[in-house]
């Protein structure tokens, strides 16, 4: 019986790094686990999603929705809810000609 490692077994199954749909995976995955942090944070804290949408001005539909996959938010709406949830929050891009960090 011939084993696989688990980078194998991606490979097969979702399809090699460098690839389109390895990277939609990828970014899949950290959307949730992304998601799921701020509901185990929010939880932690004691608050509801209403009252984490109250602190941040959204309605409790978008809270469930973020915590559900935060794929589908704006960065402005996440920094918020980081925010609300006193989480420190360091963002890096890097561009050819420039290198740009914001730390929360």
């Amino acid at each position: 019986m011939k084993t696989y490692t688990l980078d194998e077994v991606q490979d097969k199954l979702i399809g090699k790094h460098g690839t389109p749909e390895r990277e939609r995976f990828e970014y899949e995955l950290q959307m949730d686990l992304i998601g799921q942090a701020i509901k185990q944070t929010r939880q932690e804290r004691n608050l509801t999603q209403e009252a984490l949408g109250k602190l941040i001005g959204v309605q409790k539909s978008q809270i469930s929705r973020i915590e559900s996959n935060a794929s589908n938010v704006t960065i402005d709406t996440l920094m918020r809810v980081f925010n609300a949830l006193q989480a420190k929050v360091k963002f890096q891009v890097e561009l050819p000609h420039c290198k740009i960090s914001v730390g929360q």
